[in-house]
């Protein structure tokens, strides 16, 4: 399992992902769930993914291999593609393809899934956020809902219900996503350090900010003790 999740706002996109794949309890490794494509001022794409290895790696290995044929056009190529709601079509496409693939070679028992985030801008366009399903469909961010989550989203959603909103700013946004994975580590050992965060301002057209916070980080484990204090001494004044 995997916790990633990003929000879509008026300053620009935050993402975060963890990186922990789990086949098992005796078979827990680490594999990067974040993939950034660029072409600083003219366009960013992000992908973040979830479920099965194989669906996902082959997937992003297709997309990279589309992008460097020499006969690519922007049906095929997520850097070619005129918008970002054609990005988010190829990619699902390209999920959907593989996973169907992929599942004709294992058995019914064995089926193999994986979705994914997309977000990204290209220049003279909108910041977009999309979900992709398994089966290559997907929905979009909006002002109401401006965070979506793939993984083990549970934990992690409620805080970013009470606090995020469009005019979010990108440095409380950080700690949103931030606080909601610590809840997530927390609560699902499936879900594990080191974390990938990435934040993307407005109309830069590339990456901002990335930063690897790895276990141990003392930044992270200074945040995630003075939440657990605020929350204990929150409940501690809770009268009923």
């Amino acid at each position: 399992m995997t916790y990633c999740v990003g929000l879509l706002l008026n300053e620009g996109m935050v993402l975060l992902s963890d990186t922990r794949t789990n086949a098992g309890l005796d078979n827990i490794s680490t594999y990067r769930k974040m993939f950034a494509f660029e072409e600083p001022g003219e366009r960013v794409i992000v992908i973040m993914t979830a479920g099965s290895l194989s669906v996902s790696q082959t997937t992003l290995a297709e997309l990279r291999e589309a992008i460097e044929d020499p006969d690519a056009t922007p049906d095929t190529s997520i850097m070619l593609a005129p918008t970002m709601l054609k990005v988010a079509e190829i990619v699902g496409d390209r999920l959907a393809k593989v996973r169907a693939d992929i599942d004709h070679k294992l058995s019914a028992a064995q089926g193999a899934s994986a979705s994914m985030i997309v977000a990204g801008q290209r220049r003279g366009g909108a910041m977009r956020l999309f979900l992709i399903y398994p089966e290559g469909n997907f929905i979009e961010a909006t002002e109401d809902t401006p965070f979506l989550q793939i993984g083990e989203h549970k934990y992690g959603k409620p805080i970013l219900d009470r606090v995020v909103r469009p005019e979010t700013s990108l440095a409380d946004a950080q700690k949103a996503v931030l606080l909601s994975m610590d809840s997530t580590l927390r609560s699902n050992l499936s879900v594990g350090m080191p974390l990938d965060l990435c934040v993307i301002e407005r109309d830069a057209c590339r990456v901002t900010l990335k930063r690897r916070i790895e276990a141990g980080d003392p930044a992270f484990r200074a945040m995630s003790d003075a939440w657990s204090n605020a929350l204990r001494d929150g409940f501690a004044r809770i009268v009923i």
